[in-house]
């Protein structure tokens, strides 16, 4: 018998993110017969009113998405149990432990604190939790630097071995993220240009609106670097760079991630002032409404940064000489993430760039994941007319389901955690960071840091509203080049 328990099971993340994904694959049809799925928290709750709690969320959720079915609901709900418990002691967890009975496949995913996992993990492994059918799920950030994530690592390690352990980071779990490979390693159209040969740069974008709110006493220790940068676009920068694995094995594939970490360029106290920028948000408009300033949200003046924007260098033979900018903030502009592959110009232009010779542009791939997903391949094209001189038009071919008169409705966007606790119960670790892939992205984030320290370099601000500071656009127009769509 399988079963599921979600540690912090009344947290926001679970009533957010985990319950939904649990309601949409149980109505689909996915969930493996017999599962119980108990939900484990600090607070004394009845278990009907936990499932009265957990349906309010489920079903917001689901309506927004068209999906609420309420006999779906109610085989979920009769899966569905709550203890109270403090997880951080083996005491308290023998009696999830009696619950769970001695022949669980057990998953337990931590959607707690990565304060508590340490101590979870001990208590775990004393209560006869972390046998050899049991996995553990950890949510990011494990750490807040390398020697902070290998302290947490080991206490893990010493419960459960390295099979047995799914580090989530569920941009990977995005329908979108995961055509980024079929597209790399399904076509052969792709991978003859996927080089320096044919790539100019890569740029990495993952902009938010919101700012820190009540969230500013974990964003305060870490940061836009540490938050955003050490998982989400370096995940996103492993995929685009990777070589072709030898097959979708999950070591196979998380090999050629930790290649690419190894080669990335550190960057050092002599350049981190022309290949990174810090920045703060400051009072501006968002969304036509106005929008307080980072001190102001916080309570009081911080050195944190919420903009973080880096040009980075992969020293190998697929990748050399080819930059790879990343930027991420908050208060920015817009919500939007995406991958932007922007090919050379051709060796020699028959058409020119004058106006006469129309709209002239060089191909560009883009991958968008938020707010809405797509892939799509910008190529010239003849624009249609008589002219005596032949002018050329920018063609976007969308990828996207139900685009250019596709019949069918597009399928309904998946929540990442879906595909992500479906394959964390199944044992597949494709979609997971491995540990030593974890360990070299940390490396890499420290040395950024430690380059920050010792080049004093300032927090630059920039006002809400805005995609980030001035020195940010600078970073590519140094070089000659522009972020997606010329943001100003």
């Amino acid at each position: 018998m399988a079963a599921l328990v979600l540690f912090g099971g009344g947290g926001d993340l679970a009533m957010r993110m985990l319950l939904p994904s649990l309601y949409f694959l149980e109505r689909d049809g996915l969930l493996p017969d017999g599962l119980k799925i108990i939900a484990a928290a600090r607070s004394e709750e009845t278990v009907p009113a936990y499932i009265a709690r957990t349906r309010e969320a489920v079903e917001a959720r689901a309506r927004a998405d068209g999906g609420w079915d309420p006999a779906s609901w109610d085989r979920l709900a009769d899966r569905l149990d709550y203890l109270a418990v403090d997880a951080t002691k083996a005491e308290s967890l023998k009696t999830l432990k009696a619950r769970l009975g001695d022949d669980e496949d057990l998953t337990s995913f931590l959607a707690v604190s990565p304060s508590l996992f340490g101590h979870i993990v001990d208590a775990m492994a004393e209560a006869g939790l972390a046998g050899p059918r049991s996995r553990i799920v950890i949510e990011k950030p494990v750490g807040r630097d390398l020697e902070s994530f290998l302290e947490i690592d080991e206490a893990v390690r010493r419960a459960f071995t390295e099979d047995r352990v799914f580090r989530i980071d569920h941009y990977l779990g995005k329908e979108t993220v995961q055509n980024l490979i079929a597209l790399r390693f399904g076509n052969t159209i792709f991978e003859p240009l996927w080089n320096n040969l044919t790539i100019d740069h890569v740029q990495i974008t993952i902009g938010e609106t919101v700012g820190v709110g009540d969230r500013w006493p974990y964003y305060d220790e870490y940061g836009a670097l540490r938050d955003m940068v050490q998982n989400h676009m370096l995940q996103l920068l492993c995929l685009v760079a990777m070589e072709p694995p030898s097959d979708l094995d999950p070591d196979s594939v998380r090999n050629e991630k930790v290649k690419v970490l190894r080669s990335l360029r550190p960057i050092t106290p002599e350049d981190a002032e022309t290949v990174t920028v810090r920045g703060q948000y400051i009072a501006g408009t968002v969304d036509g409404a106005p929008a307080v300033s980072y001190s102001e949200d916080r309570g009081q003046p911080s050195d944190t940064e919420t903009f973080v924007a880096i040009r980075a260098n992969i020293d190998n033979w697929r990748w050399a000489g080819v930059p790879f900018f990343m930027r991420t903030g908050k208060r920015l502009k817009e919500k939007r993430t995406e991958i932007v592959i922007q090919f050379k110009a051709v060796p020699h232009s028959i058409f020119g760039r004058d106006d006469t010779r129309g709209d002239v542009s060089d191909n560009r791939l883009v991958i968008e994941l938020q707010p809405d997903e797509d892939i799509s391949l910008t190529v010239m094209n003849k624009r249609p007319g008589l002219d005596l001189r032949m002018q050329l038009q920018p063609i976007r071919m969308s990828l996207s389901w139900g685009v250019d008169g596709k019949g069918e409705a597009a399928p309904r966007r998946r929540i990442a955690y879906e595909r992500l606790l479906l394959d964390a119960m199944a044992g597949d670790s494709t979609l997971f960071v491995r540990r030593d892939e974890a360990e070299k992205a940390w490396e890499w984030v420290d040395d950024v840091s430690r380059a920050w320290a010792g080049a004093a370099v300032r927090l630059e601000p920039y006002a809400a509203g805005t995609w980030g500071p001035a020195s940010a656009r600078k970073l590519l127009t140094d070089t000659g080049r522009a972020w997606n769509k010329n943001d100003v």
